[in-house]
């Protein structure tokens, strides 16, 4: 295994194993921020050691006893050791004598151990936005690049605000709990949030070499389904477990065998999972049922409802689609919801009627460097059989777009408008 072999296996393992470690740590320290630089501490061992000694036979224990030795460290040179602080040490002491199988020890209750280290990181001494944006980086892996992406912002804004949160966690005494009632409730927007983004990101990556991160998916899923069970009576937790389910429903669908992406339209919708979808639809009528049909995330379930439930692309119900996303914008004014609802339009009434929509969102900041843009104008362009304005359009989309498969994608269909082009003028 070369150099470069071994640095791309630490960095693949690295974003399965953070939010476990940092989990781990959290529970036993109490300290969110402090759990978060041991964890790093234990990536820059790993970096040091693994390209002369190999990669362990089990990576992720590796890691987890190096950054428990790292905390054992940090205890027994603080200089304020108390009583709560000997004890810890002295449990670790033992944990490091016995080495227990730290393979089975992550295994055991991560689900529900995460679940609150994200509920911590929600404090509502912080601002919705560092929330999210603190649980996505220190808890589930993100980058901080792909943080930006979701929320449309720089990414030295990002860092800034996750810098700004961790220190006030670290200045306020913030520990690691498990809030209740009103506590919990308080924070539970802040939390969907985060397993919405999590999804998303997992949906369609936004940079790197694949597509798809189906752990992500799968660990939003599960959080979305742990989130119904502990506020049963909440219809955004609903709606967004039926949102998560509606469209992983199609995973298997949106990638061929070489890993490259597939279009909604282009899909075989034999391979959409239907047990996922009959679970989407039940999850959407309770959040119905408890009169949350309005909300922000069942409206997007509906509106994913819609393709799932048509058997053909030709079978969608576009104006329903555009009508929903009228509604969704009604509830939050955002471009990225009017440049969906242009498709939709697009779609339902044809391409100039979107176009002159998507036109109108050329000069919204939040967009300049969102990719999807010039890409959806470079589709109603091409539909239009505006060739060579769509071929500009795709390529300005690719030198956008921060995936390499959705950027291979964006180039091809350049080279596709090109070609019409030629044939177009004749050549």
């Amino acid at each position: 295994m070369t150099a470069a072999d071994i640095q791309a296996t630490i960095l693949a393992v690295w974003r399965i194993e953070q939010p476990r470690l940092i989990t781990s740590l959290s529970r036993m320290l109490r300290d969110v921020p402090l759990a978060e630089d041991l964890t790093q501490e234990a990536l820059i061992a790993a970096l040091e050691h693994w390209p002369l000694t190999g990669v362990p036979e089990k990576p992720g224990a590796w890691l987890m006893a190096t950054a428990k030795r790292r905390a054992l460290d940090h205890i027994r040179r603080s200089r304020m050791l108390t009583a709560k602080h000997g004890m810890l040490a002295h449990d670790l002491v033992r944990e490091q004598e016995t080495m227990p199988d730290f393979d089975s020890a992550l295994d055991d209750d991560i689900g529900d151990e995460l679940l609150r280290l994200i509920f911590t990181a929600c404090h509502p001494l912080l601002s919705r936005e560092a929330r999210a944006a603190l649980a996505l980086r220190m808890i589930c892996g993100l980058t901080t690049g792909e943080i930006a992406r979701a929320f449309l912002q720089a990414e030295a804004t990002i860092a800034q605000r996750i810098v700004r949160a961790k220190r006030t966690l670290s200045e306020s005494g913030l520990v690691y709990e498990t809030p209740r009632g009103e506590a919990l409730s308080e924070r539970l927007a802040s939390v969907l949030e985060v397993a919405y983004l999590i999804f998303n990101e997992g949906y369609t990556a936004a940079s790197g070499d694949e597509w798809l991160r189906p752990q992500l998916c799968n660990e939003a899923l599960r959080i979305g389904r742990v989130l119904t069970s502990i506020a049963p009576h909440e219809p955004e937790a609903h709606g967004l477990l039926a949102l998560m389910e509606f469209n992983a429903s199609r995973m298997a669908a949106r990638t061929d065998a070489a890993g490259e992406p597939i279009l909604l339209m282009d899909q075989n919708r034999a391979q959409w999972d239907r047990l996922q979808i009959r679970r989407g639809q039940l999850a959407l009528a309770r959040a119905r049922e408890l009169g949350g049909g309005g909300g922000f995330y069942a409206l997007q379930a509906a509106i994913a409802a819609c393709h799932a439930e048509a058997g053909t692309p030709a079978a969608t119900d576009w104006r329903r689609i555009a009508a929903l996303y009228g509604d969704l914008a009604a509830l939050l004014d955002s471009p990225v919801i009017a440049l969906n609802r242009a498709v939709a339009i697009g779609m339902a009434e044809g391409p100039q009627a979107a176009l002159a929509i998507v036109d109108g969102l050329a000069d919204e900041p939040a967009l300049r460097a969102y990719h999807l843009l010039p890409s959806v104008r470079g589709d109603l362009l091409h539909r239009l059989s505006r060739f060579d304005e769509a071929r500009a359009a795709f390529e300005a989309a690719a030198a956008l777009a921060g995936n390499a498969r959705e950027r291979e994608l964006l180039k091809r269909r350049a080279a596709v408008a090109a070609r019409a082009a030629q044939q177009q003028a004749g050549y």
